[in-house]
């Protein structure tokens, strides 16, 4: 406890900047936490649901299923139904848009996670590269006193510390969020999936009744 005293009085400045990322990271974190659980869904449940209307060419039940979805995927499917009741043929790109722009509200603010996590450690060496000189130009002024040299590497060591251990928590929060946005992308895809097996399955018939008709 001493030490660490010691080393935020001498340090604080070198220390300052890692205090603001580790602040920034819990902010982040609980920001990320509460948006996730916010929009969580059981997409398991939605899908069958939204695939029955579908199949009874419902759009307007396949809106209502959207709309007590609710959340990001309830949002993405309202626009999917607003897409496939206005422009079919478009559908892939134009969903494909839709989509994109719901990831980037899932991705919001995880490239901070992600700079500190990269960053910290090398604000924490640079503080411990700092209080080592300063070590040093002490050793030379004073002459040699074991105890205090002690002091000031342990000191010098509490920010590396400090800095590694803020960019573990950004990494693993990081990491863990984007395992989570992947999930998102692979829920817009399977939604995708279902509006465009209608959309094929639309093309076949209209292809079938073009040929009888033809016969």
């Amino acid at each position: 406890m001493e030490l660490l005293l010691h080393s935020i009085q001498l340090d604080w400045p070198v220390l300052l900047p890692i205090l603001v990322c580790s602040i920034l990271v819990v902010a982040v974190v609980i920001n990320r936490f509460q948006f996730y659980k916010k929009n969580k869904r059981d997409v398991v449940l939605f899908i069958p649901k939204l695939q029955r209307e579908l199949a009874k060419n419902n759009l307007q039940g396949a809106q209502s299923v959207a709309e007590n979805c609710g959340g990001v995927i309830g949002e993405v499917t309202e626009e999917a139904v607003r897409i496939f009741s206005e422009q079919r043929n478009g559908f892939s790109r134009s969903f494909d848009i839709a989509s994109a722009l719901a990831t980037r509200k899932l991705e919001n603010h995880l490239t901070i996670l992600g700079t500190i996590g990269g960053v910290a450690p090398f604000l924490g060496l640079f503080g411990t590269v700092v209080r080592i000189l300063y070590t040093f130009q002490d050793l030379a002024t004073q002459g040699n006193q074991s105890a205090a040299v002690a002091m000031g590497i342990g000191s010098a060591l509490i920010a590396t510390a400090f800095g590694l251990g803020v960019a573990i928590v950004a990494v693993v929060f990081y990491n863990s969020f984007q395992s989570i946005v992947k999930r998102y992308e692979d829920d817009f895809q399977l939604i995708k999936l279902l509006f465009l097996s209608f959309v094929d399955s639309e093309d076949e018939s209209n292809k079938t009744a073009s040929n009888v008709s033809l016969s």
